[in-house]
């Protein structure tokens, strides 16, 4: 838990900062502009050329954040009738 807590600190939340979305260490980098470039294929190392910014560890607080997310997701089932 320790290593994740420590991944999440890498996240911030400012309402001053991107309308407060969480971004990467209090820059203008927003957690959803990094999942959104992965998913579209971009890697990782293009990522960090584009942003010198970054650091491998940003990539796994990102993927710890929405892990997070993830698992405080609730589903319940919905009866349809006919």
């Amino acid at each position: 838990m320790k290593r994740t807590e420590h991944l999440l600190s890498r996240i911030t939340i400012n309402p001053k900062i991107m309308l407060g979305k969480p971004t990467i260490r209090g820059m203008r980098i927003t957690v959803e502009q990094i999942l959104r470039a992965l998913s579209a294929g971009i890697s990782e190392n293009e990522l960090l050329e584009e942003y010198p910014e970054l650091e491998k560890k940003d990539f796994q607080a990102v993927f710890a954040y929405a892990t997070g997310l993830v698992e405080e997701e609730q589903v319940f089932p919905v009866q349809v009738s006919a």
